[in-house]
């Protein structure tokens, strides 16, 4: 046979007729059915009045094809749409047109198409899902979402200040819950400028909390006004708590935690040094304060719980496949609020449908634990199916042209996750240094190892104080004349001293002997709410009395 001999292929393509053809994301097309997004489209009230080339169900997957495209303009994007489409007599649009379908959708829709396909995916007897027959979840917030720097997005986002300078772009500021052992969104909510406390932004997503789950918090959230809100819930909560918390010591435990009480709120907290070894000798030592509502030491023990709350950091890595793998760094393209909530929904729901694909494959195979699936081979996979529009719906029953075949659950997404399974997890560290020159966090140092090290041991040691049942409140009672007075109020006395002039930052940073960076911070905070009033660059004085704010 001739090496230069050619064969013809016949490639069969079923989409959507008519109009509605380019309306598909690949493969993905299945776990976001036409019907589904029909209905959000009909709830939302965004269908289209008149049939016309662009109909709001094709709109709805022309932006989800741009989250997977970010490098793409609107004209690439529409002619990736449309490459496998061979042979239909499809549209071709201008970018204006393009433009426009999106502003006629709006953000809702995809809101609400998060919101249908975001929860847990894993079932319980998947690894690593569960902890104790308790599905394991985590809040964390997301501020590194940069957006374009335009004045519509400034004056709902701000601007982030650095001790070097303000930032390049604005950041979206983003709230999710996610399961732990999947990486799967549970919810989301996004925030503004206002929105400083993440706390805050966790409060609206506690309704999607329920008993048979156990949150895995960082330091941002050990506040006992929070955690009280968030055993109301039901569910159980493992939340390190900041150092400078001193909680009475009520009873102790076998295992070397102890009872304590948290406003009313009975809790188990867990004080552990770890000492983490590795092959080449280095040692890191750090130290935990857990607090937690599994009070059982014989169901949960300590230091099953301090390995437990590793898994906080499955979030993290969650975000890192929006930013980097999905995103590859980019900025978000919308200049306005609209724009911007539309176009991070639609990256959530396109994470959400991956994740879905990326998790019914794995548990095709027993024992195999999801973090081993490839989520850069289920995104290639997935554009290299909308590029080629297949897959968009189930493929028919042998003989039975029509009726979907439901055995095969995996697709190709499935198969090239199974194809590429990621070794197990192996324990090690990474380093934590930036080489920017402009990082806030320059100069750092967490004394890790430069080099990422594999882990050779983890040694937990509990300690466990003295009891000692006297509460030490974190704040100040209001009305008590005999305590000490807060720095607000000795500013506010310095200050009126001589009230008709501006005070400089670090003039009264000299007088209270603390960092310039610190007074300069609080003086701005406390310009927020209206204590002071800013005169010039780095310069307050007290309000006039219309302006001060009300007790």
């Amino acid at each position: 046979m001739s090496e230069s001999a050619t064969v013809t292929v016949a490639r069969p393509v079923t989409a959507a007729a008519g109009v509605f053809a380019p309306g598909h994301v690949g493969e993905l097309t299945q776990y976001l059915p036409f019907e589904l997004v029909d209905d959000v489209l009909s709830e939302t009230k965004t269908v289209q009045r008149r049939l016309r080339d662009l109909p709001s169900r094709v709109g709805v997957y022309f932006v989800l094809a741009l989250v997977l495209f970010p490098r793409l303009g609107y004209a690439r994007v529409w002619q990736k749409l449309t490459a496998g489409l061979i042979g239909l007599d499809v549209a071709s649009p201008s970018e204006k047109a393009l433009r426009d379908l999106r502003r006629r959708l709006g953000p809702a829709p995809f809101k609400a198409l998060f919101e249908v396909v975001a929860g847990p995916l894993g079932q319980p007897h998947t690894p690593g899902v569960c902890y104790r027959g308790m599905r394991t979840v985590a809040f964390d917030g997301c501020n590194s979402l940069r957006v374009p720097d335009t004045e519509r997005n400034r004056s709902w986002l701000g601007r982030i200040r650095y001790r070097m300078g303000f930032a390049g772009y604005p950041t979206l500021r983003m709230m999710t819950l996610i399961e732990t052992g999947t990486r799967g969104m549970i919810g989301a909510v996004l925030g503004s400028a206002a929105d400083r406390d993440e706390a805050t932004l966790a409060r609206r997503l506690l309704p999607l909390l329920h008993p048979s789950m156990v949150v895995l918090l960082d330091r941002a959230f050990d506040a006992a006004a929070f955690l009280n809100e968030l055993n109301e819930t039901g569910a159980r909560f493992l939340v390190r708590s900041k150092s400078t918390r001193r909680p009475p010591v009520l009873t102790h435990l076998p295992d070397g935690s102890f009872l304590s009480d948290l406003r009313g709120l009975p809790v188990r907290i867990i004080d552990a040094e770890l000492t983490v070894t590795g092959v080449d000798g280095s040692r890191v030592r750090d130290r935990y304060r857990l607090i937690t509502t599994l009070l059982d030491h014989d169901h949960h023990p300590a230091a099953e719980l301090v390995r437990l709350y590793h898994e906080r950091w499955e979030i993290e890595i969650a975000y890192l496949a929006l930013r980097h793998t999905i995103l590859d760094g980019h900025v978000l393209r919308s200049q306005d609020r609209p724009g911007l909530e539309q176009e991070v929904w639609a990256l959530l729901t396109v994470y959400q449908l991956l994740r879905m694909a990326m998790v019914t494959a794995v548990e095709s195979r027993p024992d195999t634990n999801p973090d081993r699936a490839s989520f850069t081979t289920a995104l290639q996979t997935a554009r290299d199916q909308l590029i080629a529009a297949d897959g968009i719906v189930p493929t028919s029953q042998p003989g039975k042209p029509g009726k979907p075949d439901h055995t095969d659950l995996l697709g190709a997404i499935g198969r090239a996750v199974l194809a590429t399974l990621l070794p197990p997890r192996r324990l090690r560290w990474s380093t934590r240094r930036l080489k920017n020159a402009t990082s806030r966090y320059l100069n750092r140092d967490d004394r890790r190892p430069h080099l990422p090290t594999t882990i050779a041991s983890i040694e937990v040691t509990l300690h466990t104080p003295s009891l000692d049942k006297t509460p030490r409140p974190r704040h100040r009672k209001p009305g008590n004349p005999n305590a000490a007075p807060t720095r607000r109020e000795i500013i506010t006395a310095l200050m009126q001293d001589d009230p008709s002039r501006p005070w400089h930052g670090r003039e009264l940073a000299d007088k209270l002997a603390i960092k310039p960076r610190n007074m300069l911070t609080q003086l701005a905070e406390w310009t927020r709410h209206g204590f002071l009033t800013r005169t010039n660059a780095g310069t307050y004085q007290l309000p006039t009395r219309h302006d001060a704010p009300s007790p």
